[in-house]
């Protein structure tokens, strides 16, 4: 099992990032870079507890789909995706928040499990590990703007 840890401060209040995490609409656009797109479950708008969401997207050079539900949610603190359908062994990932003088702490919790035995494992060491951390980062890094922007604006909509 391998786990990637992140952590994002981000200048707006809890409930804005909390929802811009779940939504859809901005998830494809922080994806961009691996032209994800929801093709099931729901589509659009806010994702919630025990709905799914199956999202197709060029990783490594090809197109895959991974189909998520939404297995617990504490409003404005945590929420959990977990695979249902795709081509991890398993693979779960828990967003927490914390909001501290204004700032809200978001942080990623990503575990997941590679099928092929020895050869999944490697895979994993050389290359997945790496483009998953970078895919959370760059993810972070357009969620924060957005949220930060709404802040900033009150006339953005998500």
């Amino acid at each position: 099992m391998t786990t990637i840890n992140l952590i994002t401060k981000i200048n707006a209040p809890i409930q804005i990032v909390f929802d811009i995490n779940r939504n859809i609409d901005i998830h494809q656009q922080s994806a961009s870079k691996t032209n994800e797109l929801a093709i099931a479950g729901i589509t659009s708008g806010l994702i919630s507890l025990n709905e799914t969401v199956t999202w197709r997207g060029k990783h490594f050079g090809i197109y895959l789909t991974h189909k998520s539900r939404i297995t617990a949610m504490n409003l404005y603190d945590y929420f959990v995706d977990e695979m249902e359908e795709g081509k991890f062994k398993s693979f779960r990932h828990e967003h927490f928040f914390e909001e501290e003088k204004g700032i809200t702490i978001m942080t990623d919790k990503l575990c997941y499990e590679t099928p092929f035995g020895l050869f999944g494992k490697l895979f994993d060491i050389l290359f997945l590990k790496r483009h998953l951390n970078n895919f959370i980062l760059y993810r972070n890094h357009i969620l924060k703007k957005i949220s930060e922007s709404y802040q900033a604006n009150e006339d953005v909509c998500f």
